[in-house]
């Protein structure tokens, strides 16, 4: 399914983009102070709609 050369391949790229990402971040974070102050709370309000979600539909099977 997988070749010893397409995982490594994959593995590669991953790690070059969340590289990137990285780096992308801290250059805009540095610009944007003001923006994302609030989106640990959005988060955790995501986290938790996702969890409540999942126990209802499990609940009600």
């Amino acid at each position: 399914m997988f070749t010893t050369g397409r995982i490594i391949f994959t593995l590669i790229l991953v790690a070059g983009f969340i590289l990137l990402m990285v780096f992308a971040y801290r250059k805009d974070a540095k610009n944007q102070k003001g923006y994302g102050k609030d989106s640990l709370k959005v988060l955790a309000v995501i986290v938790v709609v996702v969890l409540l979600y999942l126990f209802f539909t499990r609940l009600l099977k």
